[in-house]
C-alpha cells in the first residue's frame, strides 16, 4: 500500500468541454498532484470471479459525523451528466440505487445529445449502476478497470454526444511511474 501525493495522473482539456468542444489544447491537470492511496493486490484475494466492481466514496466529518460527499466508479460521470441542483445527492447516493434513480432522466439527457430512445436508455445503463467494472480475465482498458494512460476524458464526451466528440486533443501525462505505485511524484 502506497499513501501520499502523487502527480495527478488525470488528463483533460476541461476548458475546451465546458465552451461547447472548442478545445484549448491545454491539460487542466498537468503540473496538479492529488493525494493517493494506492493498493496493490494479489489476484487470489480478490475471490474467485473473475470481475469485479469498484467504487470509492469521499467523507468528510461534520459535526462529528463521517459525512459522505463525493463518490464514484467511472471517471466524469457526475461532472458532466448531472445538473448542479443533482450533484450533491447523487455524491451522497450508493450504487445500489442508481439504475432506480438515475437510469430515465440519464436516457432523458442523452437522448437530448442525439441518441434515439431505446439507444439512450441501453447507454446509460452502460454506466448504471456507478461501478467500474474489470475482468481480470482480459486487459485493463477502459471501460475495463482503467490504466492510467486511457484517455477516458474523451471516452466520456463521445459518450455524452453519441459519438459526434471522440477526443479532447491532449495526450497522457509522461511522468508515470514502470513499477508501484505508478503514479508519478509529486511537483515541486
Amino acid at each position: 500500500m502506497f499513501t501520499g501525493v502523487r502527480s495527478e495522473p488525470f488528463f483533460a482539456d476541461a476548458e475546451g468541454a465546458l465552451h461547447s468542444f472548442e478545445w484549448t489544447g491545454q491539460d487542466a491537470f498537468a503540473g496538479k498532484d492529488v493525494q493517493c492511496i494506492a493498493l496493490e493486490v494479489p489476484d487470489d484475494m480478490l475471490g474467485p470471479e473473475p470481475v469485479i466492481h469498484l467504487w470509492a466514496t469521499v467523507s468528510v466529518r461534520r459535526d462529528g459525523v463521517l459525512v459522505q460527499v463525493d463518490r464514484g466508479g467511472h471517471p466524469t460521470i457526475n461532472p458532466f451528466i448531472n445538473p448542479e441542483y443533482a450533484k450533491d445527492a447523487y455524491n451522497a447516493g450508493n450504487p445500489a440505487d442508481d439504475v432506480a434513480t438515475y437510469l430515465t432522466p440519464w436516457s432523458k439527457i442523452l437522448q437530448g445529445n442525439g441518441y434515439p430512445p431505446a439507444e439512450a436508455s441501453a447507454s446509460a445503463a452502460t454506466v448504471l449502476p456507478d461501478v467500474l467494472r474489470y475482468d481480470r480475465g482480459r486487459p485493463a482498458a477502459y471501460p475495463n478497470g482503467r490504466g492510467l494512460t486511457d484517455d477516458v476524458f474523451s471516452a466520456r464526451m463521445a459518450f455524452l454526444t453519441n459519438g459526434k466528440v471522440t477526443s479532447g486533443g491532449v495526450p497522457p501525462h509522461d511522468d508515470l511511474l514502470p513499477e508501484f505505485p505508478y503514479l508519478g511524484p509529486p511537483h515541486r
